[in-house]
């Protein structure tokens, strides 16, 4: 104990809770791997939310200025494509694409997929074909669809796609004429592109749009938005029904985005204060309570003129260390988890429809909050489990804590 009452004894305790972790190596091991067993998927997890987020702020931030679709008692419902030439008309806008977007199901195994269909000449340009070609104006169903999707489909250029849709005006054959891939890795999963009028032949909603995307110059949007809500009462087709019109910008949009696409980091956080909880129990037996040495230790420490106040700063040392190493391991495999293992298995838990081993780049996003996040959470895991089975037993007679 001389070191300990030399000059500077609380960096003498210090440097006696660094010799510790050394000590016990499999104590330390242990610990450790508590940590990594909570933190390694939170942190894999929220650097996969972040990627998913930037990626659909990417999307909106080059999509339209001005989303117009139709609404009747409080549902979407389309909206006539006649609209389109009154909206041009507004001042500021410098273009109006009508879109028709519908959900499918395709395959033996019903997988789901969304169709998107638009003038040809409008078709998204962060999308780019790896094979075949995209769709040309003025020939019905002929579909591109994500590389992704046509890997769960397992179809490729030049296959013919059975009916998958019933109307009025009778079934048609479908042939796949492209794969692409784009900037927006998650559109490779589940999207299906085609022209305006295979889309309104396959929905059977002729002259008819599900929104119409409204392109304005430099800060015209609220104008353009409020003219828009202006236009005469519309009816919708087929009916005496009074048809209202929602405008939304693309402020609105990125305003509800976190809402909408973290949903699923919320359910998964759910999942990780559970993991947390559990984790506590097991540092606490593998640090302290279920451990005869670390009671014999603190007990050979008490009976040789050390304080409680000393033995919980030793042992708050030694949880830093630790805590310091799960959390910088946990980043590591969670950067290798995403960028190597390209999210396996986790990604199916945020995108639906997406298969365990992912056929795409998954987004992620590793920012400085969640990795010091990651540290905190670590030190609190570690600390409560360690300090308390100290504190219990630097409080007993030091021959009963050697027992």
């Amino acid at each position: 104990m001389s070191e300990r009452d030399s000059g500077h004894p609380w960096l003498a305790i210090a440097q006696t809770g660094v010799t510790a972790v050394v000590q016990y190596p499999l104590r330390s091991a242990a610990t450790v791997a508590c940590v990594l067993a909570v933190l390694l998927p939170y942190v894999t997890g929220i650097s996969l939310a972040k990627g998913l987020q930037q990626q659909a702020e990417d999307a909106l931030r080059f999509g339209a200025d001005v989303y117009v679709s139709g609404d009747q008692f409080g549902k979407n419902v389309p909206v006539p494509l006649t609209l389109a030439d009154e909206i041009r008309n507004i001042d500021g806008v410098t273009g109006v694409v009508p879109r028709i977007v519908a959900p499918l199901a395709l395959g033996k195994n019903n997988e789901p997929a969304i169709l998107v269909g638009m003038p040809a000449e409008h078709f998204p340009a962060t999308v780019h074909c790896v094979e075949g070609r995209l769709p040309q104006p003025g020939t019905l169903h002929e579909l591109v669809m994500g590389t992704e999707l046509a890997r769960r489909l397992n179809i490729h250029v030049g296959a013919r796609l059975p009916p998958f849709y019933h109307n009025a005006r009778g079934e048609r054959i479908s042939q796949v004429v492209g794969l692409f891939q784009a900037d927006v890795a998650i559109w490779q999963a589940n999207l299906v592109l085609t022209t305006l009028e295979s889309a309104a032949a396959i929905g059977n909603q002729e002259a008819l749009a599900t929104d119409l995307l409204v392109s304005c110059r430099p800060r015209y949007q609220d104008s353009v938005r409020a003219a828009i809500l202006r236009l005469h009462p519309l009816h919708s087709p087929g009916t005496e029904a009074r048809l209202a019109l929602r405008a939304t910008t693309r402020a609105d949009l990125q305003a509800l985005l976190p809402t909408g696409l973290l949903h699923r980091e919320g359910i998964f956080n759910l999942h990780f204060l559970l993991a947390f909880a559990v984790g506590i129990l097991a540092v606490l037996v593998t640090s302290g309570v279920g451990t005869s040495e670390r009671r014999r230790e603190i007990g050979i420490l008490k009976a040789t003129g050390w304080q409680t106040d000393e033995l919980l700063f030793r042992s708050l040392v030694e949880s830093l260390l630790l805590s310091l190493a799960g959390a910088a391991l946990s980043i590591v495999l969670a950067f290798v988890w995403l960028r190597l293992l390209n999210g396996y298995w986790i990604a199916s838990i945020f995108l639906a429809g997406v298969d365990v081993h992912p056929g795409f780049r998954v987004p992620s996003r590793l920012t400085p909050v969640p990795a010091l996040l990651a540290f905190v959470v670590a030190l609190v895991l570690v600390m409560t489990g360690t300090l308390y089975s100290t504190w219990r037993t630097a409080v007993v007679p030091p021959r009963e804590a050697m027992r």
